[in-house]
């Protein structure tokens, strides 16, 4: 697969004026004002190639939808050097727009009081889809979300989930070849989270379309995506396989057991070290006649990252 994202020693910074308080020094601030710069982005590199799935994933105000929004060409970086698909984004040139999109689950991109369908034809012109096009794609993608009987409500009568599927078939109308999606769950209940990942999912297998995915939800994330890019502090401090950063980051993994008690089925879990399982496997068969199932489970991603974020950077877990 061509690599169609490069970014290389991407930085951003903001600059914020400082004000204090009272009378004497907003007429000081006015006249002499200060600011302080915000380092957002300081030396990001990274690739992603055609058809990947990638999730971007770290804390609040680590750089994630700053990244997101030089890379669809909303903001002019500070420095650095940033290719998608042969384009520098904020130059913002038509053909560099037509194979992009930018999903953001707190912000609407459809007119809130009238049917979505009425957006997705202004979203038809606006994109120059030949009439053919926008039907086949309108098509498959409400069969898709299963979201037919939806596009004749106005959206302020949709619920959160119903809102964020007509946003997704509006953002991917012109069928772009890069989606970037910014919290796209967020908000949602268990069944609409589980429908978006199931679009997301299929839709990037039948049609190869690379994603780049910001989530809190790490499920979001585990479910649609074997790579990660954690960013802290705006700057990448891993960049790989979610079962390495796993690998890496902790020493100890889950045993779970079920005995047979008096009282009925009772089920534990033992943190264990990774280098002790086979040995507390066999004091615990040896001591144990009433188990009746062994479970061996690793931690999960939203465990590492919590380990990782309070930590303030990978360490490795004693």
């Amino acid at each position: 697969m061509d690599v169609v994202i490069t970014v290389e020693h991407l930085q951003k910074v903001y600059k914020r004026q400082q004000r204090k308080s009272g009378l004497h020094s907003v007429i000081k601030d006015f006249f002499r004002r200060k600011y302080t710069e915000i380092k957002a982005l300081k030396d990001i590199n990274f690739t992603v190639r055609e058809g990947e799935i990638v999730g971007y994933i770290g804390p609040n105000g680590a750089g994630k939808t700053t990244t997101l929004k030089i890379l669809s060409g909303i903001l002019y970086p500070s420095g650095g050097f940033v290719n998608v698909l042969g384009f520098t984004p904020w130059k913002r040139k038509g053909d560099f727009l037509k194979r992009i999109t930018l999903i953001m689950g707190q912000k609407n991109q459809l007119w809130w009081d009238l049917p979505a369908m009425d957006s997705f034809l202004l979203f038809k012109e606006i994109y120059e889809v030949p009439d053919d096009i926008f039907k086949k794609q309108i098509s498959t993608l409400l069969d898709m979300l299963d979201a037919g009987k939806l596009v004749n409500y106005p959206v302020r009568y949709l619920s959160m989930g119903e809102r964020m599927k007509m946003e997704i078939v509006g953002a991917l109308i012109h069928d772009p070849d890069i989606i970037f999606l910014d919290e796209p769950t967020i908000g949602l209940d268990v069944l609409s989270q589980t429908a978006i990942r199931e679009f997301l999912s299929t839709y990037n297998k039948e049609f190869q379309k690379t994603v780049i995915l910001t989530s809190h939800y790490m499920k979001d994330i585990e479910e649609l995506s074997n790579r990660v890019i954690f960013i802290m502090n705006g700057e990448i401090i891993y960049d790989g396989a979610i079962d390495k950063l796993i690998s890496k980051t902790l020493s100890y993994e889950y045993v779970e057991v079920t005995f047979d008690t008096s009282k009925g089925f009772v089920k534990k879990s033992y943190k264990v070290n990774k280098e002790e399982i086979p040995n507390f496997l066999r004091k615990l068969l040896s001591d144990n006649s009433s188990i009746v199932e062994i479970k061996h489970k690793k931690p999960d991603l939203e465990e590492v990252a919590r380990i990782i974020m309070a930590s303030n950077g990978i360490k490795k877990d004693e």
